[in-house]
């Protein structure tokens, strides 16, 4: 776990670096993955800007934040740059394993003057909050890099620091997509390898002990969950 954990750090550390000379890794991808059967739908979607699930407008509409609300996202990646969380009433709360991009966060919250409440650099197993903490939250985009043991130890974390019925968006891989499977090889290119060894229903029963599964959607080659913390 804590190559994994190291190798997704130094990957995210490198995407900031090239993006902030203007560099797209995506664009430069080998042979074997832009010949691929599946790359042309993968293209298609990117160049719609429908490859990422974060910002999608449900999310926002289920947790319903307000201005009374603390927020967490695990895993926050550039969301609060990219996908209008720099738009919610909730207080904002951020957490990413890549230095880099919570360095590079803090200098988009200091410009805009930004009234978050913290971005935290370290893994979504183990955060610095308090118990029943949040009244929202997110992990978007991050569970499918790792094995069960881990993916169950972030699942406690979430419900430990989420309050009685607080409500949580997170999503797992479909591995019937197509785009999984391209965005799978991408990822492993990248050098943040996709790791995720369960099936859905497997996952679904172990959220049964931490979240009640209100819907669930499949949406950019994952399958996101939308849950109500059972305490």
């Amino acid at each position: 776990m804590a190559n994994q954990l190291e190798s997704v750090s130094k990957s995210y550390d490198k995407a900031i670096d090239f993006g902030r000379r203007g560099i797209d890794l995506y664009e430069d991808l080998p042979e074997h993955i832009t010949n691929h059967p599946d790359y042309p739908i993968f293209q298609r979607l990117k160049m719609e800007g429908s490859l990422s699930d974060s910002g999608r407008k449900e999310i926002k509409e289920y947790l319903s934040p307000d201005t009374n609300m603390k927020f967490v996202d695990l895993g926050c990646c550039l969301n609060l740059m990219f996908n209008g969380y720099d738009k919610w009433l909730s207080t904002y709360h951020g957490v990413d394993i890549s230095s880099k991009t919570i360095q590079l966060l803090n200098e988009f919250v200091t410009k805009r003057k930004l009234p978050i409440g913290s971005l935290y650099c370290g893994s979504i197993h183990e955060t610095p909050f308090e118990d029943n903490y949040f009244a929202i939250g997110a992990c978007v985009g991050i569970l499918e890099y790792f094995e069960k043991d881990f993916v169950e130890e972030a699942i406690i974390e979430a419900y430990r620091i989420i309050k009685p019925y607080g409500r949580f968006v997170l999503d797992i891989p479909n591995f019937d997509s197509p785009i999984f499977r391209i965005t799978k090889l991408i990822e492993e290119h990248l050098g943040r390898p996709d790791k995720f060894n369960m099936s859905s229903q497997e996952f679904d029963t172990m959220l049964q002990n931490y979240f009640e599964i209100e819907k669930k959607e499949k949406v950019a080659g994952m399958i996101q969950y939308f849950l109500v913390c059972k305490k």
